[in-house]
């Protein structure tokens, strides 16, 4: 049997090596050593990072684009500026592409485009995670609307994998004009702070529209995005890290949305926590950190937070409990001392949605004092931003447990995860306080005539908010009506959620037959 190769075949193998090598290098060591110095990775050396060893298989490495105009045709290169095909995650299935920004700017091209488009259709017939990371100087001009077409073929598919298969988008250079829309329809958005930025328009169209000075970094960097606008859900001080959030984020998830959550191995132990105990100030109106509670009920005090810069009035992320994977909403008294407002309703609604299309367990913690007052919030809007955090939890299916700390006041009480709106079980501690308002406010307007008419006005009013509170500022009228179906010490919490988590296990729950709800957006 013959081991030797002819020529010819030698050659024809030469050939591939040569052409497998060009692809390799993108735009040439000029271009790479151009992203270095900038301080970022090629597209490449990101899949080497974000992958398991040796597990990534590409697709489309020989595509080339089919520009005919203004000279574009004397350069091509393999691949046309996107790395895509798939590999694993800790032993897990995840499609991935990667933007090159060494070849045309990473810009879109029709082709481009078509790899991203076939790899979004795998990973939904095989249902899988898609990972998209961007670098890209957005539609390449030279080729006109066939590069917006390809966008749009992209934002479709996203639209049609929401709720199907996680989506996550790196943000990893600049993503700005139609580009910024797949990410957008995503389902969290990671960013690089100094190197990465996002915009509908850049800051030179600004300046002519709109005569604003504003850099890249202002308009549209991480920063801006992850505490300002919520766009980013992530932000990194460098790529690597930002990798490590993505991996981090994927060991919550499951696959798709026919699968369960991973659950790691969990040994059952001391359940009791008696730093909970103590962790409610006896002042009703001094606040205490809520990632303290959930640090005390999570596994290993492990708490992965989304969303931690913006609207920090609320809480939102992911933990486990028990072994299981579970997604946590809760007012925050450090800030606004936790009051709902048009951010953190939309923040909220966001993270519940996502936690229900993958089936992951919510639990909820209430310290809520109402909903943010004043003309800002009403003139933006804050009845339809908050019926957005209420129509999501009562969309949702998964198991919901809801623990109240402290204050579940007025129709805020109603929103975060009440019985009346669907929730499993409903807990609440001692220090709870279940009313329509706060004591004084609500003895100030019950007894205002007893008030005004006494000759001390000051001690009635002090005398009816001491009334009030024991009638109406504890947890006791609602255990009594089953609206809370059991008030416990804090310290069993944590034993409490994972019988009931465990008890929720099979839980089936059917929304009515339509074709889509019709959320207040």
């Amino acid at each position: 049997m013959k081991n030797s190769l002819t020529p010819g075949l030698k050659k024809k193998f030469d050939d591939l090596r040569k052409k497998n090598e060009d692809a390799a290098k993108g735009g040439g060591d000029s271009k790479i050593k151009q992203q270095h110095d900038k301080g970022k990775l090629t597209a490449r050396e990101r899949l080497e990072l974000l992958l398991d060893p040796d597990s990534f298989e590409e697709q489309g490495r020989l595509v080339t684009h089919r520009g005919k105009d203004f000279d574009i045709e004397r350069e091509v290169y393999p691949g046309d500026g996107v790395v895509t095909g798939y590999g694993t995650i800790g032993g897990r299935l995840v499609y991935v592409y990667a933007q090159d920004f060494t070849v045309f700017g990473g810009s879109l091209s029709e082709t481009h485009a078509e790899k991203i488009v076939k790899l979004l259709d795998l990973a939904m017939k095989n249902g899988a995670p898609v990972i998209g990371l961007n670098d890209s100087g957005g539609a390449r001009i030279q080729e006109g609307v066939v590069s917006l077409g390809g966008y749009a073929d992209i934002f479709y598919r996203n639209t049609r994998a929401s709720g199907v298969i996680p989506q996550l988008s790196l943000v990893m250079g600049p993503c700005a004009g139609g580009a910024v829309y797949s990410p957008a329809i995503t389902d969290f958005i990671f960013m690089v702070e100094r190197t990465s930025y996002m915009f509908v328009t850049g800051p030179q169209v600004v300046k002519t529209v709109t005569h604003e000075e504003v850099t890249s970094e202002e308009l549209g960097g991480a920063s801006t995005h992850s505490t300002k606008s919520g766009v980013a859900h992530f932000s990194a001080p460098n790529e690597a890290e930002s990798i490590q959030q993505v991996k981090k984020l994927l060991s919550f998830i499951p696959q798709n949305c026919e699968s369960l959550p991973p659950k790691v191995g969990y040994k059952p132990g001391d359940e009791s926590r008696a730093n909970l105990n103590t962790i409610v100030p006896e002042n009703p109106n001094q606040p205490y950190d809520m990632r303290e509670v959930v640090s005390e009920l999570a596994d290993q005090g492990d708490f992965f937070e989304v969303h931690r810069a913006y609207a920090e009035n609320l809480i939102v992320g992911f933990c486990r409990i028990g072994g299981r994977s579970i997604g946590v909403v809760g007012n925050q008294p450090t800030s606004l001392a936790g009051v709902l407002d048009i951010h953190a309703s939309i923040k909220g609604a966001r993270f519940v949605r996502f936690c229900d299309s993958f089936n992951i367990p919510l639990l909820v913690l209430v310290d809520v004092p109402g909903f943010l007052p004043g003309t800002d919030q009403e003139w933006n809007g804050i009845i339809t931003h908050g019926a957005k955090l209420l129509y999501a939890f009562s969309e949702a299916t998964v198991p919901r447990i809801t623990v109240i700390t402290r204050k579940a006041y007025g129709g805020a009480y109603d929103v975060m995860n009440s019985k009346h709106i669907g929730a499993d079980l409903n807990f609440a501690w001692p220090t709870a306080e279940i009313a329509v308002m706060g004591a004084k406010g609500a003895a100030e307007i019950i007894f205002r005539r007893e008030i005004t008419e006494s000759s001390k006005p000051e001690e009635k009013l002090q005398e009816k908010i001491t009334s009030y509170t024991e009638m109406f500022s504890n947890p006791y009228r609602a255990a009594e009506r089953g609206f809370i179906d059991e008030v416990i010490i804090p310290d069993s919490t944590r034993s409490k959620l994972i019988k009931g988590f465990t008890m929720l296990e099979n839980k089936v729950d059917k929304l009515p037959r339509k074709k889509h709800g019709n959320i207040p957006l």
